[in-house]
């Protein structure tokens, strides 16, 4: 590695009109850092309006369509293709990026054994006021840092995609995100970065993805997901995830990091919550309750899960996308 950012791609994908003053605000953030990266790569989901509309508004970035089948993990893997960076990073179409995020991410890539690296990620509500019901412990629903994560720079199982980041001979190596995985339409139906965190763990056993607090970037919530009805049908999908992802990995490695969130995170945060009512605020039995319901939603929609692939199995194209290592970096963007 080199002493800058030059060799950082960043990589944000995106799929939807509507999001479109998201887009530019996220753009914009990945333009405005402090140490710029080496390119910006933007990859449009099947939407050849929003390509063109795109390429227009951002004529230095690399805005390319994804020739992989629609969803996160297709158009992850379009844009690591298209890339040229040692370091590539991810960054959510509706998140803003601190001016120092990338300068904060490649930091921590100091030692070989680092493959991964990702950040904090923070909750801007469209709300008048952030959910008092909402429990941190389930912030990972909007996509975003949760109660239970280390909150000092730390080995983790896995990153989040909104702000992770990774080496690109790992991609080299193992290929890239799990076909058939991912969010697909704004619907997520599978754990892929887990999924490739997982690979990573099998591939370099004494390799390590560190969670870096300091590398902040901001997520946008819309106000339809500050709701009862988000949560849990979004903790549906992910006990859904979850039974695909052991599938392919197994219980053991799949479940890892679950089994200490379930059986040590969330007593606690129903503490909290009792507590906090005890001492007046009456929102901490709501955000108990959440809680305990969602872990049932989750659950159950696990169980089933596991059911459903062990009597009739889903049926897909789960492979594994390879990622041709680059040859010659500096002439294919020179």
């Amino acid at each position: 590695m080199t002493d800058s950012f030059v060799d950082v791609s960043v990589v944000v994908r995106t799929y939807t009109e509507e999001r479109w003053h998201y887009l530019v605000d996220a753009l914009e953030s990945v333009q405005r850092q402090a140490t710029p990266p080496r390119e910006l790569v933007v990859v449009v989901d099947h939407n050849p309006d929003l390509l063109a509309k795109t390429q227009e508004r951002f004529p230095d970035a690399l805005v390319v369509e994804n020739t992989e089948p629609r969803g996160s993990s297709g158009a992850w893997n379009s844009g690591i293709m298209a890339s040229s960076g040692e370091v590539i990073a991810f960054l959510d179409d509706d998140a803003i990026a601190a001016p120092d995020w990338l300068e904060r991410l490649w930091g921590a890539y100091g030692e070989d054994s680092v493959m991964g690296v990702g950040g904090s990620i923070h909750p801007v509500w469209e709300t008048p006021s952030p959910p008092r019901w909402f429990p941190g412990e389930f912030l990972w629903v909007i996509g975003c840092t949760y109660r239970g994560l280390p909150e000092t720079t730390a080995p983790v199982r896995n990153l989040i995609g909104c702000n992770m980041s990774f080496r690109r001979k790992v991609f080299e190596e193992i290929g890239g995100f799990r076909k058939g995985m991912g969010h697909v339409g704004g619907r997520p139906i599978g754990d892929d970065e887990t999924e490739l965190c997982i690979r990573i763990a099998h591939r370099w056993p004494d390799g390590v993805l560190l969670h870096h607090p300091p590398a902040h970037v901001y997520h946008k919530v819309p106000a339809s997901r500050a709701r009862w009805r988000y949560l849990y049908s979004r903790c549906q999908l992910e006990g859904r995830s979850k039974a695909l992802m052991s599938s392919l990995v197994g219980t053991r490695d799949g479940l890892s990091a679950e089994r200490a969130y379930v059986f040590r995170t969330l007593p606690r945060g129903v503490l909290r919550g009792l507590f906090d009512t005890l001492r007046g605020d009456w929102a901490g039995l709501t955000r108990a309750w959440a809680i305990v319901s969602a872990l049932a939603v989750t659950g159950a929609s696990y169980s089933l899960g596991v059911v459903q692939q062990r009597v009739k199995p889903e049926v897909g194209d789960y492979s594994i996308v390879p990622i041709k290592p680059i040859q010659q970096s500096e002439e294919s963007h020179g």
